[in-house]
């Protein structure tokens, strides 16, 4: 075994002294601001906004920007989801950018094409772009810099350039679904009809249409200023041409054209929310997320049921620890499948009973520590908010609409899939934490705006008795998986964190944090240690799977470990990689510095000063 390998068998029993605790990747210092995004050419766009003098708000906007460009399990069809700090008020507020489900997209639709859940690829599993709006309502409300200033970097890199061999690679895979739209096929398939039809690594790549319609949005600003608009209003003005102007009509006559749904109405009434998230306290730390549309409350939930518990006591990834948040997660999970969707569509979540504490100590009370329980429901929060549940009849068949699925957890790579991270942070006290997705590839590419279309539809459900808060409807939000998070302590910003990789995000989340928490890593060990996943929650892609006990270890568990965890009913399978790349800042408020880091799970880069 490898001296790594004995160091990750260690500290599956507990944690090490942080200082004996090596890293793959050093921690990240920084005086005056940090960017941290999913590629290296991204996190580069992020620092050129502050060396332009630009704040975080900005450097988050051009790695969004840059990132969609580089279609990195994103591109500007897709989704954005933020939490932004801010200085000036001392409050953390959420940026709501999902896409809605198009007209005509109802429960009866898609039911009478034989489906289950809606479609995974292809024009009907478009909901309306968010991307661009979310872009610039941050960019408008929070930053400092001009669109045009944000844009440039991405506009440059549509004109071409040098793709990176992870997008080849899904290229290569994705070829024979992306010859099925021809717009998608015009950008993927760039040398068509020869012996390799992909672009290859560290060739130029260029999408011409996307960087017209950058500029065309760099244009309606410069045309706002020119008349005397404010700042603000320009952007606002670039805002209106996507979503209301020439650009729309071509957005939707190429989707409609490839068989979708989008209308120039749907584009209209959608709307970018500034919200108030969702928090717990974790001892004396406030920890914040988004609300019930995204997968987020389930790690506050989490916190709740685990505050009570001596998680130092039970030892880092021992037995008794990887049981313990097994239990806690499938509870949280169930109840997310169940009670989670969009809170501007009836019926009202009841997020005041989820997050309760007297919910998390009652749900906490009924852990088996002696086996796994793989029958985990939805509970029912109504009472610990003064209510009667108004789908209790649907949690008594939950389970029996819910079957376990077969076949290997390498069948679900869904698990992981989609999404970026951006992490972004300045000395004025800004700090951002994005999870922007949707549009990955394969994506249909609507017309000739080089705008690919999200995916995301296929997070809705069909059956009100799976989640009756998560039926598809026009104008409604998908309960997505997107969840970046915030930690605020005494007032001021402790942690901001974010990670890829769908249904696992709250998960290795959760994890990070504790480990920082309760294990005393620093960030950068703590977002590189091992994780464990659970598959026993429905997946939130596909067939939206389930397989109860299936359990994710990291390779260097130990064989007793193994082998007690089997006996408490587990089916054990193994990965050197037990999460998507985490992104996070650490506030130094001793020594008034950023503690960036990227963990080495993927191509995750930063970029501080």
């Amino acid at each position: 075994m490898t001296i790594r390998g004995l160091l990750v068998g260690a500290l599956c029993l507990t944690a090490l002294p942080a200082e004996a605790q090596r890293t793959n990747k050093p921690v990240l210092h920084g005086r005056h601001w940090v960017a941290i995004t999913g590629k290296p050419l991204g996190a580069t766009a992020g620092a050129m906004m502050f060396a332009k003098g630009g704040n975080a708000i900005d450097a988050a906007c051009a790695m969004l920007g840059a990132t969609s460009t580089m279609w990195d399990v994103l591109s500007w069809g897709g989704e954005t989801q933020a939490l932004v700090f801010n200085p000036n008020t001392g409050k953390v507020v959420g940026i709501n950018a999902l896409g809605t489900a198009p007209t005509g997209a109802t429960v009866d639709f898609f039911k009478n094409k034989d489906l289950k859940y809606p479609p995974e690829y292809g024009p009907l599993a478009a909901v309306t772009p968010g991307t661009p709006g979310g872009l610039m309502v941050m960019l408008a409300e929070y930053g400092t810099l001009s669109l045009e200033d944000v844009l440039m970097p991405s506009v440059q890199m549509a004109e071409g350039y040098p793709i990176e061999s992870s997008a080849v690679g899904s290229i290569g895979q994705e070829k024979d679904r992306i010859r099925e739209w021809p717009y998608s096929a015009a950008v993927f398939l760039p040398h068509a009809g020869e012996e390799r039809e992909t672009p290859v690594a560290g060739e130029i790549f260029r999408q011409s249409d996307l960087a017209q319609t950058l500029r065309k949005l760099i244009e309606a600003e410069a045309d706002a200023l020119a008349a005397g608009m404010s700042r603000k209003e320009a952007i606002y003005a670039a805002y209106d041409r996507f979503y209301r102007g020439d650009i729309a009509e071509e957005l939707v006559r190429g989707t409609q054209e490839q068989g979708g749904l989008i209308t120039m109405e749907d584009l209209d009434r959608w709307q970018v929310y500034i919200e108030e998230p969702v928090m717990t306290g974790y001892k004396g730390i406030q920890v914040y997320k988004l609300t019930s549309w995204v997968q987020g409350p389930v790690m506050l939930q989490a916190l709740n049921m685990l505050e009570s518990m001596d998680l130092k006591a039970m030892g880092y990834n021992s037995t008794r620890y990887i049981h313990a948040l097994y239990q806690v997660m499938n509870m949280t999970f169930a109840d997310r499948d169940f009670y989670y969707g969009d809170p501007y569509f009836p019926p009202a979540e009841p997020m005041e009973g989820l997050l309760s504490k007297e919910y998390a100590n009652a749900r906490a009370a009924t852990i088996d520590w002696t086996q796994n329980d793989p029958n985990i429901g939805p509970g029912d929060p109504y009472p610990f908010q003064g209510e009667t549940n108004p789908f209790a009849e649907y949690l008594e068949q939950w389970s029996a609409i819910n079957p376990p699925a077969g076949g290997d957890a390498a069948d679900m790579e869904d698990f992981y899939a989609g999404t970026t991270s951006i992490q972004a942070a300045d000395a004025e006290g800004w700090v951002v934490s994005v999870t922007p997705s949707g549009g990955w590839i394969p994506a249909v590419i609507a017309g000739n705006t080089g705008i690919g279309l999200s995916q995301r539809m296929q997070s809705f459900v069909l059956d009100p008795a799976e989640n009756p808060y998560n039926l598809v409807e026009p104008g409604k939000r998908p309960r997505a998986t997107l969840t970046p998070g915030m930690a605020l302590k005494d007032g001021k910003p402790y942690l901001s964190f974010a990670v890829q990789g769908g249904d696992s995000q709250d998960q290795n989340l959760l994890q990070f944090f504790l480990n920082m928490v309760e294990f005393d890593m620093n960030v950068q060990q703590a977002v590189e240690a091992a994780n464990i996943n659970s598959f026993q929650l429905k997946g939130s892609f596909g067939d939206h799977e389930s397989r109860p006990g299936r359990l994710l270890l990291q390779d260097g568990v130990p064989d007793w470990v193994r082998r007690e965890l089997r006996q408490l009913g587990y089916s054990l399978t193994f990965s050197a990689r037990t999460s998507g790349p985490i992104t996070a800042i650490y506030f130094d408020r001793e020594h008034g510095t950023l503690w960036g880091a990227a963990s080495d799970h993927g191509e995750d880069y930063g970029i501080a000063w």
